[in-house]
């Protein structure tokens, strides 16, 4: 199921320069593109995690970018943005090269994702692998595989 959801939604990029909010956008454009989300969920992400602070972090390297469902998700999706360098999220204790973005409509049609998502994240040698991945292709092969 996660390949489904993230086989047109994946970045990779070298990270350098940019921050967490630019990470979020970046990892959030596929969904932008593809009319699933509109830029008030991503605005509402950031408002979130500046509020809230680093809560979106699950793991070493691995943010989950969300909001609550609201009007401007139009369909439930998930992208990853993949960068090279780690970028700090919120704080410097806080460092991340994975940057998921789920978008859901409703409080239980993304449960699948989620389910999904964990067990591929508790697996570490998998995240390793992403983490080391060069290619799009690559990661997906690594999810599907899962």
């Amino acid at each position: 199921m996660l390949a489904e959801y993230l086989s047109n939604n994946i970045q990779i990029i070298d990270g350098g320069g940019i921050n967490w909010q630019e990470a979020i956008k970046i990892s959030a454009k596929p969904l932008l593109e593809s009319e699933s989300i509109q830029e008030e969920y991503v605005d509402s992400i950031i408002a979130i995690a500046k509020k809230e602070g680093p809560y979106m972090n699950i793991g070493p390297k691995i943010v989950l970018a969300h909001a609550r469902p609201l009007e401007s998700t139009k369909k439930v999706s998930l992208s990853l943005l993949k960068t090279e360098r780690e970028i700090s999220f919120i704080d410097d204790s806080h460092g991340a090269q994975l940057w998921f973005v789920l978008a859901a409509t409703d409080n239980e049609s993304h449960l699948d994702i989620i389910q999904d998502l964990s067990r591929l994240l508790m697996n570490k040698e998998a995240v390793s692998a992403i983490l080391n991945s060069k290619t799009t292709e690559e990661i997906i092969k690594i999810i599907t595989e899962e």
